[in-house]
């Protein structure tokens, strides 16, 4: 059976980045999509915040022209999925991969770029307006609702600081927090209550995004009360968590207590040798598609120097 230099699991910006790198370094990468090929960012329909595309772009396009750019310098793309693995834990051990249908893969090098997807609410009317007004990231989709009323969903530290940034650009922002209290941190929720055009609303959640085609308003209703509003507004987030991609790999690979995989120090290599993470995989705390890219292109050079320190290239 055939060894392979390097597999690639996942699609999205860190993924097709590592492909880039992994392929002009003449390690003849093999990338399986994953169950969203492209990753959120075919969820996106504007990504303004990527360098070099001026007047921006859609997600969805972004996608395919990585993916394209990948190809052109050799990485064999294949659509499906890894459903499990079973890692070597030795210098120079070889990786198994089991694809979906059952097709078993052997690698000198995996590089894991599985993402990790937004948590959302479930409401039918919020999975139909998801990239009409619905977003899952306030620092990415923000900017477009500049001086506009919108609406954000959680209570954690991550929901404070997106309410807030909104708070400089939009002319309000009304904050739905399900409980009667935030999990953030006192630190952030102070930022919140001294926010002067953040509208908090306790004990408060969503029965229905309105609009056809865009989002309109919000129906939301106290569940203290019983109590039932409409508020206009144009942008909704929903800032309730994110889930890493990263079951296959439990009890394999180290992670934290979210399921994000830890890696060492500032390089994508994770505990097992031979064994790298990219992207949102790993990634808590920032969450963006350069970012993301970013970390693809170390973990193809930390898998060249790696095999280059073991003796395969």
């Amino acid at each position: 059976m055939e060894v392979l230099k390097t597999l690639i699991i996942g699609s999205g910006p860190a993924g097709y980045t590592a492909a880039i790198y992994a392929a002009r370094a003449d390690l003849h990468p093999v990338l399986y999509t994953g169950m969203e090929p492209g990753g959120q960012l075919t969820t996106t329909t504007e990504v303004d915040n990527f360098p070099g595309y001026p007047e921006g772009v859609d997600g969805p396009t972004m996608m395919v022209q990585l993916q394209q750019q990948a190809e052109r310098f050799g990485t064999e793309v294949r659509i499906g999925f890894i459903t499990k693995v079973e890692l070597a834990t030795t210098p120079g051990g070889i990786h198994k991969a089991y694809t979906h249908e059952g097709t078993e893969l052997l690698a000198q090098t995996l590089i894991i770029s599985t993402g990790a997807t937004a948590k959302y609410l479930g409401l039918p009317s919020e999975q139909r307006l998801r990239g009409g007004g619905v977003s899952a990231c306030a620092v990415c989709d923000g900017f477009f609702y500049k001086g506009q009323d919108v609406a954000i969903v959680g209570g954690g530290d991550t929901a404070a600081e997106e309410a807030t940034y909104l708070a400089k650009i939009c002319s309000k922002v009304t904050m739905l927090v399900r409980k009667d209290q935030m999990r953030a941190s006192k630190a952030m929720q102070h930022r919140v209550t001294n926010t002067p055009n953040i509208d908090l609303r306790y004990n408060t959640e969503i029965d229905e995004v309105l609009g056809d085609q865009v989002v309109e308003g919000l129906r939301m209703r106290n569940n203290a009360t019983g109590e039932v509003e409409e508020i206009p507004i144009t942008g909704l987030f929903i800032a309730i968590g994110h889930q890493p991609n990263t079951t296959i790999f439990k009890g394999q690979l180290d992670m934290d207590s979210a399921g994000y995989l830890l890696t060492k120090g500032k390089t994508t290599q994770t505990n097992c040798p031979g064994v790298f993470a990219a992207g949102d995989v790993q990634d808590k705390d920032y969450r963006q598609a350069v970012t993301a890219a970013g970390t693809g292109c170390m973990a193809a050079l930390d898998a060249e120097r790696y095999l280059q320190e073991v003796g395969e290239v």
